[in-house]
């Protein structure tokens, strides 16, 4: 594809733009094989949607594509791409350099390899010029402008593609295992449209019991089987949103007394991992409400949902849902993100943080019940609005920092808490799979 170069003299909101060039990298100046061995280098341009032409002093970054990832979503999307923009703060111009592969070719098995810092850096001195050339005008103020390259760094140690799928709401997904720098094994589910988001995980236990094998080399191997540990929740943020459940140990207790199961709403499935956990660990009758029936099929057969008499599972949009169920609950579990990878990522999404919502949720449960609900904040202002209105509708509202990339878990209580009884059964039986220091760590706002 012929680029015109002054396409990129000046910065352009949400401009992306990718073509190639002849790789002029010379293979002989390195140790090892060179990491862009491709005839044509593949080059991707991103603007940030915040950058503006007029500022002075614009931070235009460059990254080399990691060898054996050119295929990742992460890498060969616009909205990884973007995602990878909004993981470095302040970037104006985002420039990805890597091997032209087809990104719909199958997608590479990934084992990471020994990065040779002295062939790295002498890549990137050979990228310098290409670097500087895809830098805007108001850079060479005061001459040539410095080189910023950056690197990707994640705790994926191999990674194995199980299965593409594409369903009707969230489009292209995918299901795979990965090996991490701790050589434990995890199924994950990545949507394309908020690749850099892992979804869902759950633990994946190999029947051979040999970690130094590796992920890849395991899974050639023909008698070789994965099975998936549904009794462990992973996902960082999903035993600080199971804690809720401490605010109302002894309501939910006196319900299990009277012989009645406690219930549960959960508003997003993903894999599914919360709601087998919830029904398998804590005994709750569980709802589920997805908007894609592909992910929820994808749930059943590869990350050990199982539907049933105590798990029963919906296809719908959530919020127009909730409007129109007659159950009653003991607590309702949001995990909820935005679709929408050009606002960053959020959760809930934007139409979720509505009086209206909340007054639908209030309404679809017991006196005693909990809220509960993962947030990821785009910007300060969306978490106020999203804590104020809560505090407009329910009794209290309460928070955890889950320490992860921005998360926090709010809890929010339809009426006073009755004195917890933390030696009664349910609250035993909550602590042996939860530890106590999360309850402590609640705080009320």
């Amino acid at each position: 594809m012929a680029v015109d170069s002054s396409t990129f003299e000046t910065l352009t909101p949400s401009q992306f733009i990718t073509f190639t060039l002849p790789n002029t990298i010379n293979p002989h100046h390195h140790h090892h094989r060179c990491h862009l061995y491709t005839p044509l280098l593949r080059i991707a341009v991103l603007d940030s949607p915040i950058a503006t032409t007029d500022d002075p002093n614009p931070i235009i970054a460059a990254m080399i594509v990691p060898d054996h990832r050119e295929t990742d979503w992460n890498f060969c999307t616009e909205s990884g791409h973007l995602q990878l923009l909004y993981d470095f703060s302040n970037i104006s111009r985002l420039i990805l350099i890597g091997n032209n592969l087809d990104p719909n070719s199958e997608p590479l098995d990934y084992v990471r390899t020994v990065v040779d810092t002295v062939d790295v850096e002498k890549i990137e001195c050979e990228l310098k010029q290409l670097v500087i050339a895809l830098h805007p005008k108001i850079c060479f103020r005061n001459g040539v402008p410095k080189t910023l390259f950056l690197t990707y760094e994640d705790d994926v140690l191999q990674r194995v593609v199980v299965k593409r799928f594409v369903g009707p709401f969230v489009g292209e997904f995918l299901v795979e295992d990965v090996q991490l720098e701790s050589k434990a094994f995890r199924r994950r589910l990545r949507f394309k449209r908020m690749p850099n988001l892992i979804q869902s995980q759950v633990p994946v236990v190999a029947s051979v019991c040999n970690v130094e094998l590796g992920l890849v080399s395991l899974g050639k191997m023909k008698k070789v089987e994965f099975r998936v540990d549904t009794g462990t929740l992973v996902q960082p943020y999903l035993t600080p949103m199971v804690s809720g459940l401490f605010l109302i140990v002894s309501s939910v207790n006196e319900r299990i007394r009277q012989e009645f199961s406690p219930r549960a709403l959960c508003l997003g499935v993903g894999g599914g991992a919360l709601l087998s956990f919830l029904n398998s660990k804590l005994g709750f009758e569980v709802v589920g409400v997805e908007a894609d029936e592909v992910v929820l099929s994808v749930a059943r057969g590869y990350f050990g949902l199982t539907d049933g008499k105590s798990v029963k599972l919906i296809v719908g949009d959530a919020i127009q849902l909730i409007g129109g169920l007659n159950d009653k609950f003991d607590v309702v579990m949001v995990d909820l993100d935005s679709s929408e990878a050009r606002s960053g990522t959020s959760a809930p999404p934007l139409e979720f943080v509505k009086k209206s919502v909340f007054r639908a949720l209030r309404s679809l449960v017991y006196c005693h019940a909990v809220i509960v609900i993962n947030v990821i904040s785009p910007n300060e202002l969306f978490y106020e609005t999203l804590v104020q209105q809560l505090q407009d509708v329910f009794h209290k509202v309460y928070a955890m920092d889950v320490k992860n990339d921005g998360n926090i878990v709010l809890m929010a209580t339809v009426s006073p808490i009755a004195a917890n009884d933390h030696d009664c059964a349910f609250s035993k039986r909550l602590r042996a799979v939860v530890s106590g220091s999360y309850m402590e760590s609640i705080v009320e706002l």
